[in-house]
Protein backbone atom coordinates (compact mmCIF):
# COMPACT_ATOMS: atom_id res chain seq x y z
CA UNK A 1 0.00 0.00 0.00
CA UNK A 2 1.15 3.60 -1.04
CA UNK A 3 1.10 6.78 0.72
CA UNK A 4 1.15 9.88 -1.08
CA UNK A 5 4.08 12.27 -0.14
CA UNK A 6 3.13 15.47 2.31
CA UNK A 7 3.28 18.56 0.72
CA UNK A 8 3.24 21.23 2.83
CA UNK A 9 1.05 24.32 2.55
CA UNK A 10 3.12 26.84 3.79
CA UNK A 11 7.07 27.12 3.87
CA UNK A 12 7.05 27.55 7.78
CA UNK A 13 5.73 23.36 7.29
CA UNK A 14 9.04 22.48 5.82
CA UNK A 15 11.79 20.89 7.69
CA UNK A 16 13.62 23.65 9.63
CA UNK A 17 17.07 24.89 8.60
CA UNK A 18 19.65 27.52 10.36
CA UNK A 19 19.25 30.75 8.95
CA UNK A 20 22.12 33.10 8.63
CA UNK A 21 22.98 36.43 7.34
CA UNK A 22 23.72 37.51 3.88
CA UNK A 23 22.93 40.53 2.04
CA UNK A 24 20.88 43.78 2.92
CA UNK A 25 19.30 42.43 5.57
CA UNK A 26 18.42 38.82 3.60
CA UNK A 27 19.12 35.78 5.09
CA UNK A 28 19.70 32.35 3.72
CA UNK A 29 19.47 28.67 5.06
CA UNK A 30 20.34 25.42 3.23
CA UNK A 31 18.96 22.17 4.30
CA UNK A 32 21.06 19.66 4.83
CA UNK A 33 20.60 16.58 2.11
CA UNK A 34 22.92 14.10 3.98
CA UNK A 35 25.98 14.98 1.62
CA UNK A 36 28.75 17.86 1.69
CA UNK A 37 26.48 21.23 1.07
CA UNK A 38 28.54 24.03 1.77
CA UNK A 39 28.07 28.05 0.24
CA UNK A 40 29.95 31.09 0.09
CA UNK A 41 29.29 34.85 -1.03
CA UNK A 42 31.60 36.64 -3.20
CA UNK A 43 30.64 40.57 -3.14
CA UNK A 44 31.80 42.37 -6.15
CA UNK A 45 31.94 46.13 -5.37
CA UNK A 46 29.44 47.97 -8.18
CA UNK A 47 28.05 44.58 -9.38
CA UNK A 48 26.46 41.82 -8.28
CA UNK A 49 28.01 39.23 -5.85
CA UNK A 50 27.88 35.54 -6.74
CA UNK A 51 26.58 33.16 -4.24
CA UNK A 52 28.43 29.44 -4.80
CA UNK A 53 26.53 27.04 -3.63
CA UNK A 54 28.52 23.36 -3.59
CA UNK A 55 26.11 20.02 -2.63
CA UNK A 56 28.35 17.01 -3.99
CA UNK A 57 26.45 15.87 -7.07
CA UNK A 58 22.68 15.70 -5.12
CA UNK A 59 19.89 18.37 -6.09
CA UNK A 60 20.24 21.44 -3.36
CA UNK A 61 17.89 23.74 -1.96
CA UNK A 62 18.45 27.42 -1.25
CA UNK A 63 16.01 29.42 0.93
CA UNK A 64 16.33 33.21 0.97
CA UNK A 65 14.09 35.47 3.89
CA UNK A 66 13.72 39.16 3.86
CA UNK A 67 11.81 41.18 6.31
CA UNK A 68 8.46 42.23 5.16
CA UNK A 69 9.22 45.93 5.85
CA UNK A 70 6.95 48.06 3.40
CA UNK A 71 7.02 45.45 0.49
CA UNK A 72 4.62 46.08 -2.29
CA UNK A 73 5.33 43.22 -5.19
CA UNK A 74 7.07 40.45 -6.59
CA UNK A 75 8.48 40.71 -9.96
CA UNK A 76 9.83 37.73 -12.01
CA UNK A 77 10.10 36.69 -15.61
CA UNK A 78 6.72 34.61 -15.55
CA UNK A 79 4.70 37.25 -13.20
CA UNK A 80 2.29 38.27 -15.63
CA UNK A 81 -0.85 40.17 -13.98
CA UNK A 82 0.34 38.78 -10.74
CA UNK A 83 2.74 41.65 -9.51
CA UNK A 84 1.50 42.09 -5.93
CA UNK A 85 2.74 39.74 -3.05
CA UNK A 86 1.81 36.10 -3.16
CA UNK A 87 1.33 33.60 -0.40
CA UNK A 88 4.18 31.56 0.14
CA UNK A 89 1.41 28.80 -0.60
CA UNK A 90 0.79 29.75 -3.88
CA UNK A 91 3.72 31.33 -5.69
CA UNK A 92 5.34 28.61 -7.75
CA UNK A 93 7.52 28.97 -11.05
CA UNK A 94 9.36 26.66 -12.65
CA UNK A 95 12.22 27.90 -15.21
CA UNK A 96 14.36 26.32 -18.26
CA UNK A 97 15.98 27.69 -20.98
CA UNK A 98 12.88 27.63 -22.88
CA UNK A 99 11.02 28.46 -20.09
CA UNK A 100 11.39 32.03 -18.61
CA UNK A 101 14.80 32.41 -16.16
CA UNK A 102 15.51 31.83 -12.53
CA UNK A 103 15.14 35.18 -11.15
CA UNK A 104 13.13 37.38 -9.20
CA UNK A 105 12.91 41.06 -7.61
CA UNK A 106 11.30 42.06 -4.27
CA UNK A 107 10.71 45.91 -3.99
CA UNK A 108 8.84 48.20 -1.70
CA UNK A 109 5.78 50.47 -2.29
CA UNK A 110 8.91 53.63 -2.83
CA UNK A 111 10.20 51.18 -6.26
CA UNK A 112 13.37 50.31 -3.91
CA UNK A 113 14.14 47.10 -4.09
CA UNK A 114 14.86 44.46 -1.42
CA UNK A 115 15.71 41.10 -3.17
CA UNK A 116 17.43 40.78 -6.15
CA UNK A 117 18.70 37.21 -7.59
CA UNK A 118 19.45 35.28 -10.89
CA UNK A 119 20.50 31.79 -11.35
CA UNK A 120 23.93 32.32 -13.15
CA UNK A 121 23.29 29.02 -15.16
CA UNK A 122 19.87 29.26 -17.40
CA UNK A 123 19.64 26.20 -18.65
CA UNK A 124 18.45 23.45 -16.47
CA UNK A 125 15.19 22.71 -15.13
CA UNK A 126 14.96 24.80 -11.95
CA UNK A 127 12.18 24.93 -9.75
CA UNK A 128 10.93 27.76 -7.30
CA UNK A 129 8.56 28.76 -4.41
CA UNK A 130 8.19 31.82 -3.07
CA UNK A 131 5.59 34.36 -1.21
CA UNK A 132 4.57 35.74 2.48
CA UNK A 133 5.34 33.57 5.06
CA UNK A 134 2.20 34.34 6.94
CA UNK A 135 3.93 32.79 10.26
CA UNK A 136 7.14 34.44 9.97
CA UNK A 137 6.19 38.01 8.07
CA UNK A 138 9.01 38.26 6.03
CA UNK A 139 8.83 37.26 2.47
CA UNK A 140 10.49 33.92 1.52
CA UNK A 141 12.21 32.42 -1.73
CA UNK A 142 12.96 28.86 -1.86
CA UNK A 143 15.19 27.69 -4.90
CA UNK A 144 15.69 24.30 -5.53
CA UNK A 145 18.70 23.39 -8.21
CA UNK A 146 19.10 20.20 -9.63
CA UNK A 147 22.21 17.63 -9.03
CA UNK A 148 25.26 19.10 -10.88
CA UNK A 149 29.04 17.68 -11.58
CA UNK A 150 30.09 21.37 -10.49
CA UNK A 151 29.04 24.32 -8.11
CA UNK A 152 25.89 26.28 -8.85
CA UNK A 153 25.76 30.22 -8.88
CA UNK A 154 23.07 32.33 -8.25
CA UNK A 155 23.96 36.16 -8.84
CA UNK A 156 22.80 38.86 -6.03
CA UNK A 157 22.22 42.27 -6.44
CA UNK A 158 22.47 45.16 -3.05
CA UNK A 159 19.10 47.25 -2.69
CA UNK A 160 18.91 49.34 -5.72
CA UNK A 161 16.33 52.68 -5.78
CA UNK A 162 13.98 50.69 -8.32
CA UNK A 163 13.92 47.63 -9.82
CA UNK A 164 14.82 48.36 -13.62
CA UNK A 165 17.94 50.20 -11.79
CA UNK A 166 18.33 46.36 -10.77
CA UNK A 167 17.93 44.46 -13.11
CA UNK A 168 20.13 46.43 -15.19
CA UNK A 169 22.85 45.23 -13.09
CA UNK A 170 21.82 41.49 -14.08
CA UNK A 171 21.75 42.21 -17.65
CA UNK A 172 25.28 44.28 -17.65
CA UNK A 173 26.83 41.05 -16.01
CA UNK A 174 25.09 38.33 -18.47
CA UNK A 175 25.91 41.09 -21.61
CA UNK A 176 29.30 40.45 -20.58
CA UNK A 177 29.32 36.58 -20.05
CA UNK A 178 26.74 35.85 -22.97
CA UNK A 179 27.46 35.41 -26.55
CA UNK A 180 24.95 36.65 -28.18
CA UNK A 181 23.81 36.19 -31.52
CA UNK A 182 25.10 39.58 -33.89
CA UNK A 183 21.44 41.85 -33.91
CA UNK A 184 21.50 43.06 -37.38
CA UNK A 185 20.18 46.65 -37.78
CA UNK A 186 17.25 45.42 -39.15
CA UNK A 187 16.41 43.22 -35.94
CA UNK A 188 15.91 47.21 -35.27
CA UNK A 189 13.51 48.42 -38.08
CA UNK A 190 9.85 47.97 -37.64
CA UNK A 191 8.12 45.22 -39.17
CA UNK A 192 4.91 43.76 -41.11
CA UNK A 193 3.74 40.78 -40.02
CA UNK A 194 0.62 39.35 -41.82
CA UNK A 195 -0.13 37.10 -38.76
CA UNK A 196 -3.05 39.04 -37.40
CA UNK A 197 -3.88 41.15 -41.01
CA UNK A 198 -4.34 37.61 -42.67
CA UNK A 199 -4.25 34.72 -39.97
CA UNK A 200 -3.81 31.85 -42.07
CA UNK A 201 -5.64 33.43 -45.79
CA UNK A 202 -2.18 33.98 -47.29
CA UNK A 203 -0.97 34.20 -50.83
CA UNK A 204 1.73 35.95 -52.87
CA UNK A 205 -0.57 38.94 -54.55
CA UNK A 206 -1.65 40.21 -51.30
CA UNK A 207 1.32 40.02 -49.18
CA UNK A 208 3.34 41.51 -51.93
CA UNK A 209 1.36 44.53 -51.85
CA UNK A 210 1.20 45.12 -47.98
CA UNK A 211 5.21 44.77 -48.15
CA UNK A 212 5.70 47.72 -50.70
CA UNK A 213 3.35 49.89 -48.36
CA UNK A 214 5.08 48.50 -45.49
CA UNK A 215 8.40 49.21 -47.07
CA UNK A 216 7.13 53.30 -47.59
CA UNK A 217 5.72 53.35 -44.00
CA UNK A 218 9.55 52.47 -42.95
CA UNK A 219 9.59 49.04 -42.30
CA UNK A 220 12.89 47.15 -42.69
CA UNK A 221 11.45 43.29 -42.44
CA UNK A 222 8.19 40.92 -43.09
CA UNK A 223 7.27 38.07 -41.19
CA UNK A 224 5.23 35.48 -43.31
CA UNK A 225 3.10 33.84 -40.90
CA UNK A 226 1.46 30.62 -39.94
CA UNK A 227 -0.57 29.41 -43.18
CA UNK A 228 2.34 30.06 -46.08
CA UNK A 229 2.85 25.89 -45.43
CA UNK A 230 1.09 22.63 -46.69
CA UNK A 231 -1.99 21.63 -44.49
CA UNK A 232 -1.73 25.71 -43.23
CA UNK A 233 -5.54 26.09 -42.73
CA UNK A 234 -7.39 26.06 -39.61
CA UNK A 235 -6.85 27.41 -36.36
CA UNK A 236 -4.99 24.57 -34.92
CA UNK A 237 -1.96 22.70 -35.52
CA UNK A 238 -2.59 19.60 -37.11
CA UNK A 239 -0.58 19.88 -40.39
CA UNK A 240 2.92 20.92 -38.77
CA UNK A 241 5.66 18.99 -39.52
CA UNK A 242 6.43 18.99 -43.50
CA UNK A 243 7.28 22.40 -43.51
CA UNK A 244 6.68 22.79 -47.44
CA UNK A 245 4.94 26.14 -48.73
CA UNK A 246 1.85 25.25 -50.12
CA UNK A 247 1.45 26.08 -53.71
CA UNK A 248 -1.95 27.06 -54.27
CA UNK A 249 -0.77 29.88 -52.13
CA UNK A 250 2.34 30.43 -53.39
CA UNK A 251 2.89 29.04 -57.29
CA UNK A 252 6.58 30.05 -56.96
CA UNK A 253 8.06 30.83 -53.27
CA UNK A 254 11.35 31.47 -54.11
CA UNK A 255 10.19 34.08 -56.52
CA UNK A 256 7.71 35.90 -54.23
CA UNK A 257 10.12 36.19 -50.94
CA UNK A 258 12.98 37.52 -54.06
CA UNK A 259 10.09 40.10 -55.01
CA UNK A 260 9.17 41.18 -51.98
CA UNK A 261 12.93 41.97 -50.92
CA UNK A 262 13.00 43.77 -54.09
CA UNK A 263 11.27 46.38 -51.96
CA UNK A 264 13.85 46.53 -49.58
CA UNK A 265 12.25 44.43 -46.46
CA UNK A 266 14.40 41.08 -45.32
CA UNK A 267 11.92 38.29 -45.32
CA UNK A 268 10.96 35.77 -42.30
CA UNK A 269 9.05 32.69 -42.17
CA UNK A 270 6.94 31.42 -39.05
CA UNK A 271 8.02 27.61 -38.25
CA UNK A 272 7.00 25.47 -35.27
CA UNK A 273 9.39 23.15 -35.83
CA UNK A 274 8.91 21.18 -32.69
CA UNK A 275 4.96 20.40 -33.38
CA UNK A 276 3.59 17.35 -35.44
CA UNK A 277 -0.08 17.09 -36.21
CA UNK A 278 -1.50 14.02 -37.63
CA UNK A 279 -1.79 15.80 -41.05
CA UNK A 280 1.63 15.56 -42.26
CA UNK A 281 2.93 13.64 -44.73
CA UNK A 282 5.73 13.10 -42.35
CA UNK A 283 3.33 12.07 -39.28
CA UNK A 284 4.39 8.33 -39.23
CA UNK A 285 8.00 8.40 -39.69
CA UNK A 286 7.89 11.01 -36.96
CA UNK A 287 5.31 9.95 -34.73
CA UNK A 288 7.08 7.21 -32.43
CA UNK A 289 9.41 10.60 -31.66
CA UNK A 290 6.33 12.65 -30.17
CA UNK A 291 4.81 10.86 -27.41
CA UNK A 292 3.40 13.83 -25.45
CA UNK A 293 0.75 15.88 -27.04
CA UNK A 294 1.13 19.94 -27.59
CA UNK A 295 -0.49 22.46 -25.43
CA UNK A 296 -1.71 24.06 -28.23
CA UNK A 297 -4.49 21.88 -30.27
CA UNK A 298 -4.39 19.24 -32.97
CA UNK A 299 -0.45 18.74 -32.72
CA UNK A 300 1.99 16.36 -30.53
CA UNK A 301 5.55 17.34 -29.50
CA UNK A 302 8.54 16.27 -31.00
CA UNK A 303 11.34 15.52 -27.98
CA UNK A 304 14.45 17.10 -28.94
CA UNK A 305 16.77 14.65 -26.46
CA UNK A 306 16.64 12.40 -29.66
CA UNK A 307 19.27 12.95 -31.77
CA UNK A 308 17.44 12.16 -34.89
CA UNK A 309 14.90 14.84 -33.85
CA UNK A 310 17.48 17.64 -33.28
CA UNK A 311 18.84 16.84 -36.65
CA UNK A 312 15.67 16.84 -38.58
CA UNK A 313 14.86 20.92 -37.21
CA UNK A 314 18.16 21.95 -38.49
CA UNK A 315 18.00 20.47 -41.34
CA UNK A 316 14.39 21.84 -42.26
CA UNK A 317 15.01 25.22 -41.29
CA UNK A 318 18.26 25.51 -43.16
CA UNK A 319 16.63 24.22 -46.01
CA UNK A 320 13.65 26.41 -45.73
CA UNK A 321 16.18 29.46 -45.64
CA UNK A 322 18.83 28.48 -48.32
CA UNK A 323 16.29 27.00 -50.60
CA UNK A 324 14.03 30.11 -50.81
CA UNK A 325 16.73 32.75 -49.77
CA UNK A 326 14.98 33.97 -46.55
CA UNK A 327 16.59 36.14 -44.29
CA UNK A 328 15.13 34.10 -40.82
CA UNK A 329 13.25 32.68 -39.21
CA UNK A 330 10.31 33.47 -36.59
CA UNK A 331 11.03 30.72 -33.97
CA UNK A 332 7.72 29.57 -32.38
CA UNK A 333 6.19 27.25 -29.77
CA UNK A 334 9.66 26.56 -28.21
CA UNK A 335 8.50 25.91 -25.05
CA UNK A 336 6.34 23.47 -25.98
CA UNK A 337 9.35 21.23 -25.61
CA UNK A 338 8.72 21.64 -21.51
CA UNK A 339 5.70 18.81 -21.57
CA UNK A 340 8.64 16.01 -21.26
CA UNK A 341 10.01 18.22 -18.03
CA UNK A 342 10.52 15.97 -15.36
CA UNK A 343 10.17 12.53 -17.09
CA UNK A 344 13.01 11.31 -15.48
CA UNK A 345 14.81 11.09 -19.42
CA UNK A 346 16.69 13.81 -19.48
CA UNK A 347 16.49 17.86 -18.86
CA UNK A 348 14.96 19.47 -21.43
CA UNK A 349 16.99 22.65 -21.25
CA UNK A 350 20.55 20.65 -22.14
CA UNK A 351 18.57 19.35 -25.09
CA UNK A 352 17.24 22.60 -26.58
CA UNK A 353 20.52 23.95 -25.76
CA UNK A 354 22.03 21.07 -27.85
CA UNK A 355 19.49 22.19 -30.46
CA UNK A 356 19.34 25.29 -30.43
CA UNK A 357 23.40 25.75 -30.75
CA UNK A 358 23.26 23.14 -33.64
CA UNK A 359 21.01 25.36 -35.42
CA UNK A 360 22.42 28.76 -34.82
CA UNK A 361 25.81 27.18 -36.30
CA UNK A 362 24.00 25.84 -39.37
CA UNK A 363 21.61 29.31 -40.45
CA UNK A 364 24.68 31.46 -39.84
CA UNK A 365 26.79 29.19 -42.70
CA UNK A 366 23.99 29.85 -44.90
CA UNK A 367 23.57 33.39 -44.07
CA UNK A 368 25.86 34.96 -41.35
CA UNK A 369 23.41 38.12 -40.59
CA UNK A 370 20.31 35.75 -39.91
CA UNK A 371 17.52 36.92 -38.59
CA UNK A 372 16.02 34.87 -35.10
CA UNK A 373 12.74 35.52 -33.72
CA UNK A 374 11.87 34.30 -29.86
CA UNK A 375 9.00 34.95 -27.94
CA UNK A 376 7.95 35.16 -24.42
CA UNK A 377 8.76 32.82 -22.75
CA UNK A 378 11.78 32.30 -23.83
CA UNK A 379 13.48 35.00 -24.05
CA UNK A 380 15.76 35.66 -21.19
CA UNK A 381 19.33 35.66 -21.08
CA UNK A 382 20.16 32.15 -21.47
CA UNK A 383 18.30 32.60 -24.95
CA UNK A 384 20.83 35.43 -26.49
CA UNK A 385 23.10 32.81 -28.45
CA UNK A 386 20.16 31.70 -30.42
CA UNK A 387 17.91 34.32 -31.24
CA UNK A 388 17.77 38.34 -31.68
CA UNK A 389 14.33 39.27 -32.07
CA UNK A 390 12.78 39.03 -28.55
CA UNK A 391 8.86 39.39 -28.78
CA UNK A 392 6.15 39.39 -26.62
CA UNK A 393 3.64 36.88 -26.20
CA UNK A 394 0.13 37.49 -28.28
CA UNK A 395 -1.71 40.35 -26.82
CA UNK A 396 -4.26 41.20 -29.59
CA UNK A 397 -5.30 44.52 -29.55
CA UNK A 398 -4.74 45.22 -26.10
CA UNK A 399 -2.10 48.31 -25.68
CA UNK A 400 -1.90 48.32 -21.82
CA UNK A 401 -0.35 44.20 -21.91
CA UNK A 402 2.34 45.06 -24.71
CA UNK A 403 3.63 47.94 -23.14
CA UNK A 404 3.71 45.79 -19.93
CA UNK A 405 4.53 42.91 -21.18
CA UNK A 406 7.48 44.43 -23.52
CA UNK A 407 9.12 46.34 -20.80
CA UNK A 408 9.03 43.35 -18.47
CA UNK A 409 10.78 41.46 -21.59
CA UNK A 410 13.29 44.45 -22.21
CA UNK A 411 14.16 44.16 -17.93
CA UNK A 412 16.26 41.49 -18.60
CA UNK A 413 16.77 40.57 -21.86
CA UNK A 414 20.47 40.38 -23.41
CA UNK A 415 21.70 41.30 -26.72
CA UNK A 416 18.65 40.63 -29.05
CA UNK A 417 16.07 43.69 -29.85
CA UNK A 418 12.65 43.51 -28.08
CA UNK A 419 9.77 43.18 -30.03
CA UNK A 420 5.99 43.94 -29.59
CA UNK A 421 3.26 41.36 -30.34
CA UNK A 422 1.77 42.34 -33.51
CA UNK A 423 -0.06 45.80 -33.48
CA UNK A 424 -4.19 44.98 -34.44
CA UNK A 425 -6.77 47.71 -34.32
CA UNK A 426 -10.25 48.30 -35.32
CA UNK A 427 -10.01 49.92 -38.51
CA UNK A 428 -13.23 51.64 -38.06
CA UNK A 429 -12.60 53.23 -34.96
CA UNK A 430 -11.15 56.84 -34.81
CA UNK A 431 -7.26 57.65 -35.22
CA UNK A 432 -6.75 57.62 -31.77
CA UNK A 433 -7.04 53.67 -30.99
CA UNK A 434 -4.50 53.24 -33.98
CA UNK A 435 -2.17 55.14 -32.46
CA UNK A 436 -2.94 53.91 -28.48
CA UNK A 437 -1.10 50.59 -29.96
CA UNK A 438 1.60 52.29 -31.66
CA UNK A 439 2.54 54.28 -28.02
CA UNK A 440 2.12 50.82 -26.55
CA UNK A 441 5.13 49.71 -28.22
CA UNK A 442 7.79 52.94 -27.85
CA UNK A 443 10.27 50.67 -26.04
CA UNK A 444 10.25 48.12 -28.42
CA UNK A 445 10.14 47.08 -31.62
CA UNK A 446 6.68 47.94 -33.33
CA UNK A 447 5.45 44.48 -35.60
CA UNK A 448 2.54 46.03 -37.33
CA UNK A 449 -0.03 43.32 -38.73
CA UNK A 450 -3.12 45.07 -40.21
CA UNK A 451 -4.13 45.06 -43.94
CA UNK A 452 -2.43 48.97 -44.65
CA UNK A 453 -4.04 48.87 -48.40
CA UNK A 454 -7.46 49.08 -46.55
CA UNK A 455 -6.81 51.64 -43.90
CA UNK A 456 -8.31 54.98 -43.88
CA UNK A 457 -5.78 58.35 -44.74
CA UNK A 458 -6.05 59.35 -41.40
CA UNK A 459 -4.51 55.77 -39.42
CA UNK A 460 -2.01 55.95 -42.56
CA UNK A 461 -0.73 59.27 -41.84
CA UNK A 462 -0.72 58.79 -38.14
CA UNK A 463 1.27 55.58 -38.41
CA UNK A 464 3.76 56.82 -40.78
CA UNK A 465 4.25 59.81 -38.51
CA UNK A 466 4.84 57.49 -35.25
CA UNK A 467 6.51 55.44 -36.78
CA UNK A 468 9.45 58.12 -38.31
CA UNK A 469 9.12 59.96 -34.64
CA UNK A 470 9.90 55.64 -33.12
CA UNK A 471 12.65 55.56 -35.52
CA UNK A 472 14.15 59.31 -34.64
CA UNK A 473 14.15 58.71 -31.11
CA UNK A 474 15.06 54.96 -31.01
CA UNK A 475 18.69 55.50 -29.63
CA UNK A 476 16.54 56.63 -26.31
CA UNK A 477 13.49 53.95 -26.71
CA UNK A 478 15.53 51.04 -27.11
CA UNK A 479 19.13 51.76 -26.42
CA UNK A 480 18.58 54.33 -23.18
CA UNK A 481 18.27 54.56 -19.53
CA UNK A 482 14.78 53.19 -18.93
CA UNK A 483 12.74 54.16 -16.01
CA UNK A 484 9.14 52.20 -16.11
CA UNK A 485 8.43 52.73 -12.23
CA UNK A 486 6.56 49.91 -10.20
CA UNK A 487 5.89 46.71 -12.03
CA UNK A 488 2.80 46.31 -9.91
CA UNK A 489 1.80 49.69 -11.22
CA UNK A 490 1.96 48.72 -14.72
CA UNK A 491 4.57 50.45 -16.30
CA UNK A 492 2.09 53.92 -16.41
CA UNK A 493 4.78 56.77 -16.88
CA UNK A 494 8.26 55.71 -18.31
CA UNK A 495 11.36 57.67 -18.69
CA UNK A 496 13.59 56.66 -21.18
CA UNK A 497 16.85 59.12 -22.15
CA UNK A 498 20.15 59.02 -23.60
CA UNK A 499 22.56 61.80 -25.52
CA UNK A 500 20.90 64.68 -23.79
CA UNK A 501 17.08 63.44 -25.23
CA UNK A 502 14.69 62.29 -23.07
CA UNK A 503 11.11 60.71 -23.93
CA UNK A 504 8.26 60.66 -21.50
CA UNK A 505 5.45 58.57 -22.29
CA UNK A 506 2.95 58.90 -19.81
CA UNK A 507 -0.72 56.56 -19.71
CA UNK A 508 -2.32 57.80 -16.82
CA UNK A 509 -4.04 61.23 -15.79
CA UNK A 510 -0.50 61.99 -13.09
CA UNK A 511 2.02 65.08 -12.92
CA UNK A 512 4.75 64.30 -14.79
CA UNK A 513 7.80 65.32 -13.23
CA UNK A 514 10.39 67.16 -15.50
CA UNK A 515 14.53 67.34 -15.05
CA UNK A 516 15.40 69.58 -17.50
CA UNK A 517 19.07 69.56 -16.41
CA UNK A 518 21.43 67.66 -18.85
CA UNK A 519 18.46 67.80 -21.66
CA UNK A 520 18.55 69.26 -25.04
CA UNK A 521 14.83 68.08 -26.01
CA UNK A 522 12.18 65.99 -23.75
CA UNK A 523 8.92 64.62 -26.09
CA UNK A 524 6.08 63.99 -23.64
CA UNK A 525 3.77 61.83 -25.13
CA UNK A 526 0.33 62.02 -24.22
CA UNK A 527 -1.15 58.45 -23.94
CA UNK A 528 -3.72 59.51 -21.00
CA UNK A 529 -7.59 60.14 -21.17
CA UNK A 530 -7.07 63.67 -20.49
CA UNK A 531 -6.31 66.63 -23.78
CA UNK A 532 -3.51 67.84 -21.66
CA UNK A 533 -0.24 66.80 -19.24
CA UNK A 534 0.17 68.30 -16.05
CA UNK A 535 4.12 68.91 -15.21
CA UNK A 536 6.20 69.62 -12.16
CA UNK A 537 9.63 71.69 -12.52
CA UNK A 538 11.97 71.89 -9.90
CA UNK A 539 14.34 74.78 -8.78
CA UNK A 540 15.72 75.69 -12.17
CA UNK A 541 13.55 77.60 -14.65
CA UNK A 542 14.60 76.65 -18.55
CA UNK A 543 12.99 78.45 -21.52
CA UNK A 544 11.64 75.28 -23.58
CA UNK A 545 10.03 76.32 -27.47
CA UNK A 546 7.48 73.78 -27.59
CA UNK A 547 5.77 72.02 -30.37
CA UNK A 548 2.59 70.07 -30.04
CA UNK A 549 1.27 67.52 -32.17
CA UNK A 550 -1.95 65.96 -32.67
CA UNK A 551 -2.74 61.86 -32.74
CA UNK A 552 -2.36 62.12 -36.71
CA UNK A 553 1.41 64.04 -36.52
CA UNK A 554 0.03 67.38 -37.63
CA UNK A 555 1.20 70.48 -35.56
CA UNK A 556 -1.32 72.45 -33.50
CA UNK A 557 0.41 74.58 -31.30
CA UNK A 558 3.96 75.96 -30.86
CA UNK A 559 5.03 78.61 -28.12
CA UNK A 560 7.74 79.16 -26.11
CA UNK A 561 7.71 78.91 -22.10
CA UNK A 562 9.57 79.63 -19.03
CA UNK A 563 8.89 76.46 -16.45
CA UNK A 564 9.26 78.33 -13.36
CA UNK A 565 9.17 75.73 -10.26
CA UNK A 566 5.86 74.28 -9.75
CA UNK A 567 3.27 72.77 -11.94
CA UNK A 568 2.55 73.88 -15.57
CA UNK A 569 0.03 72.10 -17.44
CA UNK A 570 1.04 71.89 -21.28
CA UNK A 571 -2.03 71.46 -23.98
CA UNK A 572 -1.27 67.87 -25.45
CA UNK A 573 -4.28 66.00 -26.81
CA UNK A 574 -4.75 62.66 -26.21
CA UNK A 575 -2.42 59.97 -27.94
CA UNK A 576 -0.72 63.16 -29.73
CA UNK A 577 3.14 64.22 -28.07
CA UNK A 578 5.22 67.86 -27.58
CA UNK A 579 8.49 68.33 -27.79
CA UNK A 580 9.89 70.54 -25.54
CA UNK A 581 13.58 71.90 -26.71
CA UNK A 582 15.52 73.63 -24.16
CA UNK A 583 17.03 76.86 -25.17
CA UNK A 584 20.75 77.19 -24.05
CA UNK A 585 20.94 79.95 -21.53
CA UNK A 586 17.42 80.50 -21.22
CA UNK A 587 17.32 79.54 -17.33
CA UNK A 588 16.25 82.04 -15.20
Amino acid sequence: MSHATHQAVTTAELAPAAWEPLLDGVSIAVPATGADVSWDLVEEPGGPSTLWLRADGVPIEVRFSVPLGDAAGYWHPRVGWHRTLPADWEGRSVASLVDGHAAGCLYDHSGATLLTFAAVDPVPEISLRFGVSEENDTYVVHVHLPASDGPHRLLLVPRAESVAAALRVLRAWFTAEVAALPVPDSARTPVYSTWYAFNQQVDAESVETQARLAAELGCGVLILDDGWQRHGHGRGYAGCGDWEPDESKFPDFTAHVARVRGHGLRYMVWIAPLLLGPRAACHQQWAPYATRPATVPGAAVLDPRHPEVRSRIVESCVRLVRDHGLDGLKLDFLDQAMVYAGDGAGDIGAAMALLLTDLRCALQAVRPDVLLELRQPYTGPGMAPYGNMMRSVDCPADATANRVRTIDTSLLTVGGAVHSDMLLWDTGAPVEAAVRQLIGTLHSVPQLSVRLDRLPAGHREAIGFWLAEWSRLRPQLLDGAVEPGRPDELYTLVRSAADGVCVIDVHSDRVVPLRPAGQHEIVLVNAGPADRLTVATGEDSPTADITVHDPRGRIIDRCRRVLTPGLHTVPVPSMGLATLRIREGGTQ
